[in-house]
């Protein structure tokens, strides 16, 4: 068997040069993070051995145990150096092979974008977000260390199985096998000449009371020097005694009066690496006969990843104060994967497995208390703090309308948060506009700008209160785009009879209204699906008889022209008829009322699932100039027939299967009418 060098050298991985690159040519003002993020691994390796001792307790062997956990930081002024140690679980060689050197996560990518934005200026988060949010916080010690050793031995391995790291952040970096009596972990930083100021007990105690204070392990430093003692201590070599420097308590366990606004802030920035204080944090303690302790936070911004549904739901399981695991998925329904926190609960075992986590009934009761408790907080706030709340769903309203559709127990409370675009707002923002444009042209130019995005604060209690007596149902339209929501011919008689219709426009809208059937008792009901009463928008009675009459008599007269378009179409639609719900365009396509409508046959087929093959019907406009002047027995009836489906079809967001072909029809037209 061939032995393995005494010393190995190895490249770093192409994503990991490329990071240090950023990092060390200085990407990073705040400098001080590298001690965070070094203290939070550190934390983290003495959270994981005392949770697998658990179950392996020769993992502590002759060593201090679990009582004696904790982070020890010691500088050195003539060597110039910074150590952070911890006796955690520690690495083996193949470990510290895996894990410093490589970055095996699909973030990296993503990170290296985020910090190129960062230096370019186009990045108003505070620079010290990126590096902990992506997981590679170990390489921020280059942010002030011209060279790291790691030296490094794993609970229950032998000391001759230790391993020292060493790189000077250059593109490679060395791993050797040594002797080593401690357990866990110690990081050697040699500072660069220009970061002395970090060999500063004070400075180190700073930074620790900002960023890690909350760490329930201890962390240890040097006793600094007493005035007048530098004879004595000259005359005694022995070091000063070590003294715990952070609170070294839970935070969440703490009770909520004695918390501040700063420290849940902080707290939250360690949990998370986001520089800005969360949108909203609730703290709850709940006691009876399940006990537990909750920390929830939203943040002020989406994350990243907020739209990968396999992603971590980012919180944290405690059992007793001691960590379980990363990502409690049990804990948060995916439509709230955007809330960050904690829950450390009093009753479940130590030894959880993951099959535990999925079948405990515990859980599923610390759950559904957490959801309300969440959803009761997003309605307190959209009731007090509306323009706090429209905020927060401009930045995660899309991920909690999945909410309707996942969540039916809750499914009444995430209505009351949902809010749309409409054509009451839509007809505010234009006023607005013009208003605003009559004031000055560049006033007219922000004021074109505003009224382009879309206002989406109308909530369906809104709705309901604008809503005539008489009227049946809360309609809705649905489209690709929100242009193409407030622009579509299916609103022409509702703005003329100044009826409110909601604009809907994500994606996700279509099954949020497929499931919420219902709101209040009052049904939803798309404008572009089945019959429309007409006599319940205009007011009109259908006893009208000479209105019936004037009716019958148009239905006769185009009769002919009806009958034309659909010989012409018979491949295209189902039913050829004429529209009650078109003022100003000549022709709309309407799904019958239990057909799939057009935007959600769209939506199935650009994901690649097959829609069903249901023909639209096309309504034409009996007062519109164009189809006046059409004669069913012309030459050109087949053109006009085509051109109206064709323009109803680009009207509603769909493509033309043949553009150049409508090219040359509408030409004809043209030329035949000049």
């Amino acid at each position: 068997m061939t032995a393995k060098p005494a010393v190995e050298t190895h490249a770093f991985q192409t994503e990991v040069q490329q990071m240090l690159k950023l990092i060390i040519h200085s990407l990073y003002s705040d400098r001080d993070i590298f001690l965070r993020e070094l203290i939070s691994n550190a934390s983290d390796a003495c959270d994981k051995l005392r949770f697998l001792a658990l179950t392996e307790k020769d993992l502590y062997q002759n060593e201090p145990g679990e009582a004696s956990l904790g982070i020890w930081i010691e500088i050195d002024e003539q060597q110039k150096t910074i150590r952070v140690r911890d006796n955690g679980i520690g690495m083996s060689h193949a470990e510290v092979i895996e894990n410093i050197g490589t970055i095996a996560r699909s973030g990296t990518r993503e990170f290296m974008a985020r910090m190129a934005q960062q230096k370019s200026g186009d990045n108003d988060a505070g620079d010290n977000a990126f590096i902990g949010q992506f997981g590679v916080g170990f390489y921020s010690s280059f942010l002030v260390a011209k060279e790291v050793t790691l030296l490094t031995r794993r609970a229950g391995a032998a000391p001759a199985e230790a391993v020292k790291w060493t790189s000077d952040g250059s593109g490679e970096y060395r791993v050797e096998t040594i002797e080593r009596a401690e357990r866990g972990t110690e990081i050697i930083l040699k500072l660069h000449a220009k970061q002395k100021e970090y060999l500063s007990a004070q400075r180190l105690r700073n930074i620790i009371g900002k960023y890690s204070d909350h760490i329930s392990l201890p962390i240890y430093m040097r006793q600094p020097a007493q005035p007048g003692a530098d004879d004595q201590q000259r005359q005694d070599p022995e070091p000063p005694p070590w003294e715990a420097v952070n609170h070294g308590s839970a935070l969440w366990c703490r009770p909520k009066a004695k918390i501040s606004a700063d420290e849940y802030n902080q707290f939250y920035t360690a949990l998370t690496y986001d520089p800005q204080p969360p949108a909203v944090t609730l703290h709850n303690r709940v006691e009876g006969k399940m006990e537990y302790i909750s920390l929830f936070y939203i943040p002020s911004k989406a994350p990243f990843n907020l739209w990968d549904r396999e992603q971590r739901h980012g919180i944290k399981l405690y059992v007793r104060r001691i960590f379980i695991t990363e990502d409690a998925k049990q804990l948060m329904p995916n439509y709230l994967r955007f809330v960050r926190g904690l829950v450390d609960s009093t009753d479940l075992p130590l030894n959880v497995s993951r099959e535990f986590l999925q079948q405990n009934q515990d859980l599923d009761k610390i759950r559904a208390a957490s959801v309300k408790k969440i959803l009761a907080e997003l309605k307190k706030i959209a009731d007090k703090q509306p323009d706090q709340y429209n905020s927060l769903w401009r930045e995660y309203g899309r991920v909690l309308k999945e909410g309707v559709i996942e969540d039916f127990a809750n499914q009444d409370a995430i209505a009351k948060l949902l809010r749309f675009a409409s054509t009451h707002t839509d007809s505010l923002n234009a006023n607005t506009a013009n208003a605003t444009a009559s004031a000055s042209t560049s006033a007219s130019k922000s004021a074109d700008g505003a009224a382009a995005t879309p206002n989406q604060s109308v909530s369906l209690d809104d709705y309901l209160q604008r809503m005539p007596a008489k009227q049946k149902a809360i309609y809705y339209i649905t489209a690709d785009s929100y242009a193409a929501a407030k622009s579509s011919p299916h609103l022409e008689i509702f703005r003329e009879n100044d009826i409110e219709v909601l604009l809907l426009f994500d994606p996700v809208d279509e099954w949020v209204v497929g499931q919420l059937n219902q709101y209040q008792e009052k049904s939803l009901q798309s404008i572009a699906k089945g019959d429309l009463d007409i006599a319940e928008l205009t007011g009109e009675k259908s006893a009208d008889n000479e209105r019936d009459e004037q009716a019958d008599k148009q239905k006769q007269n185009l009769q002919p022209l009806v009958d034309k378009i659909k010989a012409v179409l018979k491949e295209q639609v189902k039913d050829v008829r004429i529209s009650n719900r078109l003022v100003d365009s000549p022709a709309c396509l309407v799904a019958d009322a239990h057909d799939l409508g057009g935007n959600m046959e769209r939506i199935l087929q650009a994901t690649g699932q097959d829609a069903p093959n249901a023909k639209p019907i096309l309504e034409i406009n009996p007062q519109h100039a164009i189809v006046k002047q059409i004669d069913a027995s012309g030459e050109l009836a087949d053109d006009w027939a085509i051109v109206l489906f064709e323009q109803a079809a680009l009207a509603e967001g769909a493509s033309l299967k043949d553009p150049s072909e409508y090219v040359k029809r509408v030409n004809r037209l043209l030329v035949n009418n000049a």
